[in-house]
């Protein structure tokens, strides 16, 4: 090991001695390496950096607008589906009331319907009693007299006595 650094040190000065540089040391073609560098650096920030921020931050903007106006809507949705719950809830309620309402004027129609029905048969009852009533008062006397003959030509025959003919 003894013998690496005197060569190291063989080599440096001899280096030293026939005028190369030292790598670690700038010269130059560093600074001018550098100032190229720094111009490129520049020229890309300007011309491609900046346009590219600018379209990644209109893509954050509409990124975040459309996560705002999704949330909107998440809302309107929510609020239109309780108003169409509260709608239909109503709907249901006043369909209910119509058609309790609807029963009851049904009811109150056949009810009707049926008093006047029944009133129409009690007149024709009546009606029919009282045609029975004329037919039998007027076909008493009549049928009284056919049969007070019959019974006369009836005893008559069970007697044996020939009623005249």
């Amino acid at each position: 090991m003894g013998e690496a650094v005197i060569s190291g040190a063989t080599v440096l000065a001899s280096e030293a001695e026939s005028g190369t540089t030292n790598f670690l040391v700038p010269n130059g073609t560093f600074f001018f390496i550098l100032a190229i560098f720094l111009v490129v650096f520049g020229v890309i920030a300007k011309f491609v950096v900046q346009p590219v921020q600018k379209v990644l931050d209109e893509r954050v903007r509409l990124t975040a607008q459309t996560a705002l106006d999704n949330r909107r809507a998440a809302e309107q949705d929510a609020a239109a589906e309780s108003e169409f719950k509260q709608e239909l809830t109503s709907a249901r309620s006043e369909a209910g009331g119509i058609r309790d309402r609807s029963r009851a004027e049904g009811r109150q129609v056949a009810d009707e319907l049926r008093a006047v029905a029944g009133a129409k048969v009690a007149e024709e009852v009546r009606q029919a009693s009282e045609n029975l009533e004329a037919q039998k008062d007027g076909l008493t006397p009549t049928l009284n007299a056919s049969v007070e003959s019959l019974s006369v030509a009836l005893a008559n025959r069970i007697i044996g006595v020939d009623g005249g003919r």
